[in-house]
């Protein structure tokens, strides 16, 4: 096929490229996807309202995440298990994001190890997404590893007490022979694994490490151990925002995981101000679902967001052509984004569009 000019393309090539269960993992959603489908509709229901005549000729699109400048507010959320996209995996997109000076946010479920991607992109800005487990230990050492290896925060996903099914009804999936979850090699969960037992095993008993019971007095734990940042991933009301401001937080990641684990839920776009108002600024605030064009994460800004991640679109890149391609799908939302700001009238960021 041509050279892919818009997110469709790269949509479209992934498609063809990657293996059905592959496919399937990376872009279903929970049930019937209605809240997979809404996150990207949901951006149609709003209108900009463009200045005219207002000196665009220089505009400023540098943002900052938890203090730390970025050169536009796009970010990579955590995705698991690059390699399936690319032999490159993780290396191939937090390379991409350290060139364009963004955040990467890596997926605990990585197949490439937080000490590798380090190697990789040492002047990379990286975050590290993580579950507070049954085994607090496992997460103390988790937190401890990413510490010494400079990242520099922690998204917390609390929307997760238990796993949805978002593939398992389609297809049947396991990660590829030649592929491992790096992040547990060295930690004593795949201690007593029986003779012939696979890799999916140990991702089921991963999986069963979730913790139903987490609770709010568990961000106080998770706050005793480190002096980093944590944001929490998947808050999707105001009531819960709030409650997320008094256990004194640095941010909240405005997200629906996807909509890969619950159907049914609102859209992120349309709750994003909501959480913003119920904050009043005593935290940082993101968002994460459906960002596909530069009007999108206008939107999203104009809501009040510092910066929104991006995750799937990010697979898509890395699928058709690794590093360049993820690089790639970063440009054109950079250009598309300044395109916008300048055609609206801001040469500032501002919630006013």
């Amino acid at each position: 096929m041509s050279a892919p000019v818009s997110m469709k393309d790269y949509e479209n090539s992934a498609r063809k490229k990657l293996p059905k269960s592959v496919w399937v993992y990376y872009s279903t959603g929970a049930d019937n996807e209605q809240t997979l489908s809404d996150n990207c509709n949901a951006f149609s229901r709003y209108r900009l309202r463009p200045r005219v005549l207002n000196d665009v000729s220089k505009v400023n699109l540098g943002s900052t995440v938890l203090g730390t400048p970025i050169d536009f507010p796009v970010c990579i959320a955590a995705t698991g298990m690059h390699k399936m996209a690319h032999p490159m995996g993780e290396i191939a997109v937090v390379k991409a994001a350290e060139s364009m000076k963004i955040g990467y946010m890596q997926s605990i479920w990585a197949t490439t190890s937080i000490e590798d991607v380090t190697a990789a992109a040492p002047d990379a800005i990286r975050w590290f997404q993580l579950y507070i487990y049954k085994d607090r230990e496992i997460t103390k050492q988790l937190v401890k590893r990413a510490e010494r290896l400079g990242y520099r925060g922690f998204f917390l996903s609390v929307d997760t007490p238990v796993f949805g099914v978002p593939y398992g009804l389609r297809t049947t999936f396991s990660l590829p022979p030649n592929l491992s979850y790096e992040n547990f090699k060295d930690l004593d969960i795949s201690d007593g694994l029986a003779d012939g037992e696979s890799k999916h095993d140990l991702a089921e008993r991963v999986a069963s490490m979730v913790n139903p019971s987490m609770q709010w007095s568990d961000i106080a734990w998770l706050k005793s151990i480190t002096n980093l940042p944590i944001v929490l991933k998947g808050i999707l009301t105001g009531e819960m925002a709030k409650r997320a401001v008094k256990e004194n937080v640095d941010g909240i990641l405005v997200s629906n995981h996807g909509a890969r684990q619950f159907d049914g839920v609102p859209a992120t776009i349309d709750v994003l101000r909501e959480i913003v108002q119920a904050v009043d600024g005593k935290c940082e605030v993101y968002m994460d679902g459906g960002v596909r064009n530069g009007t999108d994460v206008i939107k999203a800004i104009a809501f009040g967001a510092k910066a929104v991640f991006i995750g799937r679109p990010v697979l898509w890149g890395l699928a058709h052509n690794g590093q360049e391609g993820v690089r790639h799908i970063l440009e054109m939302l950079r250009v598309e984004f300044k395109t916008a700001l300048q055609l609206i009238g801001n040469k500032e960021q501002s919630k006013n569009y």
